[in-house]
């Protein structure tokens, strides 16, 4: 069996994290406002499937929107993607203020780890950190929230390893979202038991690094956990 950390000691509790989120979401006309959901990142959140390809609507970003209205059916909400692909953490951590703060967002997803093989993992532990700590400085004027995301499978990368560069970024992922009291959807490790359990990863990709609508609803399902509904 795969073994993963055991993330005990300050990781966001998904049974409250996005409670002042949710109320928000319940709440009709007149008394709701425009919630916003900033999905941050590289070609996945952007939407790539097999490049240059953009398939907006069977991306996780477009799909958590959809969910998130049948859940909250009187609520305003806007998902807005500012990911871009190719891009790297340090790269995403550089525009972080002017194209995602900016947005006013009350949940920020950053999903970089895939892209980050080609940086070291200093400089990304520093540029994920950075990003999640800003979002946090604006928590006491807006409550801004943060999940981040474990990467998505690469073909040619071995996921059953754990020495492999791209099970190294998870680990720092979630290292992280531990460290900093954040969400976090742990992707690569939701495919490591895809595959401990001997499905091919084939059918949930629509190249070697883009995930297909499939494995796009396999991400999305686990972030709309921490999107609940406070009701009784």
């Amino acid at each position: 069996m795969i073994s993963t950390i055991l993330l005990t000691m300050t990781l966001a509790d998904p049974t409250t994290y996005l409670l002042p989120v949710a109320v928000e979401l319940q709440k009709a006309w007149p008394a709701n406002r425009t919630v916003n959901v900033v999905c941050h990142g590289h070609s996945v959140p952007a939407g790539y499937a097999q490049t240059p390809k953009v398939d907006t609507f069977n991306a996780y970003p477009h799909l958590l929107h959809l969910h998130l209205k049948e859940r909250f059916p009187k609520a305003v909400i806007n998902v807005i993607v500012t990911a871009i692909g190719g891009e790297n953490s340090v790269q995403g951590a550089q525009r972080f203020d002017a194209d995602v703060l900016s947005l006013r967002p009350d949940v920020v997803t950053i999903d970089y780890a895939l892209n980050d093989r080609s940086v070291p993992l200093e400089q990304t532990k520093k540029a994920w950190t950075e990003m999640v700590e800003k979002a946090k400085a604006k928590a006491k004027a807006k409550g801004i929230k943060v999940i981040l995301l474990t990467p998505s499978p690469d073909l040619n990368a071995n996921i059953l390893s754990p020495n492999d560069p791209l099970a190294q970024h998870a680990e720092q992922v979630r290292a992280i979202a531990n460290e900093e009291g954040v969400g976090l959807a742990d992707t690569y490790a939701r495919f490591q038991e895809l595959a401990q359990s001997g499905k091919k990863l084939e059918p949930y990709m629509a190249q070697s690094n883009h995930p297909n609508r499939a494995g796009h609803d396999v991400i999305v399902s686990l972030l709309l956990p921490w999107f609940f509904d406070p009701k009784p």
